[in-house]
């Protein structure tokens, strides 16, 4: 690849392909759609609540992504860009190499795409260089990927797929605003994880960002279920995490977060939602399971005492009836309890569709495979199952 971008494809990405500067992706940028779904999905992608004021004026984050970021480094630490919002001239590039992926520039240019999936930046013009001002996310950030359609970590959006590739304390710990010692707790996480109440409690112990697919009916959205809606959690995320406007109380744990005079969450919470309701959980892939092992499988799935004790109905959850004590988990007590941070100090059960999609499993990653799931629960659950039995309910699990 040549060490720059073309000057030609340079214009194309900085001045003229979306038209107009960069926008911050907050309430102004997007045009409300004609239902509720829609607006969400918008919001979902590209609203970031005016989290510009933390990223930038705290975290500074602008500094390294401006100047260091390259759009390689950037998938190597698990970012994903939107091929779909690449015009041809730039996918040309791409392609024949005259767009350079070891350049900040063409991060820059990407980002004036609005093709960084959960990344918002806006440049100004210094001395006739564009220079990137301020830069928030979106929740699609942690909770949409890419297909990989057009070259790993770049294809079409797969909104509400973990990105498990994600490395977010790496991402964070290169803010120049954290002493050495937050430096190396983000550092710690590694990738697919995040602890959302670090920043909160001081305590890291992270867990795997989950799935913000399949929610429908489930009644509660997170491991710990401490809401009893999405919007909940929504919330917490946007002000205490995202560092969004707007406020966030929570006397169970003594969390009270207010940023900024203006609110710019909560008239975008029931669209989020909406949003995120409607995305279905992805159908196992032709021929990723054994559907002689699944039919077994369900068979003892379903057997008395067994696995649907909990993971009941159709989404594979009793979340909706109850909370379980930490004992319950199968990662825990050898573990730190996530849930003693948590305001219910319980967990609920995991709904499993889709589970085929999105390991590790346990909330904190403990478990690689399915097959490592079943044998847990078989042993501390003394169930009795057989080697054979285990692969076969793995399998079923697998297919949902």
């Amino acid at each position: 690849m040549q060490a720059r971008i073309s000057t030609t494809l340079l214009a194309v990405l900085l001045l003229g392909a979306c038209g107009g500067p960069m926008t911050t992706g907050s309430s102004a940028d997007y045009q409300p759609a004609g239902d509720m779904v829609a607006q969400g999905r918008q919001i979902f992608r590209f609203d970031t609540f005016g989290d510009e004021a933390f990223w930038t004026d705290q975290l500074r984050m602008h500094e390294p992504i401006g100047s260091a970021l390259t759009p390689k480094k950037a998938l190597e630490v698990g970012l994903k860009v939107d091929a779909e919002a690449l015009p041809a001239e730039v996918v040309e590039g791409i392609k024949s190499g005259k767009v350079s992926l070891d350049s900040p520039a063409t991060t820059l240019a990407l980002l004036k795409l609005n093709a960084v999936v959960g990344v918002k930046g806006v440049a100004e013009s210094v001395g006739g260089v564009d220079r990137l001002r301020r830069v928030g996310i979106t929740c699609a950030l942690c909770h949409s990927t890419v297909d990989n359609s057009f070259a790993p970590g770049i294809g079409k959006r797969l909104d509400g797929w973990p990105n498990r590739d994600l490395n977010p304390g790496a991402i964070i710990a290169l803010s120049p605003a954290l002493d050495a010692q937050k430096k190396a707790a983000y550092n710690s996480w590694g990738k697919g994880k995040y602890d959302p109440r670090f920043n909160q409690d001081g305590v890291s112990s992270p867990v795997v960002i989950p799935p913000a697919y399949g929610l429908a009916g489930v009644g509660k959205s997170t491991f710990t279920g401490d809401g009893n809606d999405i919007a909940y959690w929504n919330r917490y995320v946007a002000v205490t995490q995202m560092g969004g406007r707007g406020s966030f109380h929570e006397p169970r744990t003594g969390v009270t977060v207010t940023h900024g005079t203006q609110d710019l969450v909560s008239s975008k919470l029931p669209a989020l939602q909406a949003y995120q309701l409607a995305l279905a959980p992805p159908a196992a892939p032709r021929g990723s399971f054994d559907a002689a092992a699944a039919e077994r499988g369900r068979v003892l799935f379903n057997r008395a005492n067994s696995c649907a004790s909990c993971h009941s109905g159709a989404t594979f959850t009793d979340a909706s009836q109850r909370l379980h004590p930490p004992a319950d988990s199968m990662a825990e007590p050898e573990r730190p309890s996530y849930a003693a941070r948590s305001a219910t100090k319980m967990y609920r059960v995991t709904p499993l569709r889709g589970a085929w999609q999105h390991p590790p499993y346990f909330h904190d990653g403990s478990a690689a495979t399915l097959e490592a799931v079943v044998e847990t629960y078989n042993r501390k659950r003394n169930l009795g199952f057989s080697a054979q039995e285990v692969r076969d309910i793995a399998q079923y699990v697998r297919s949902l």
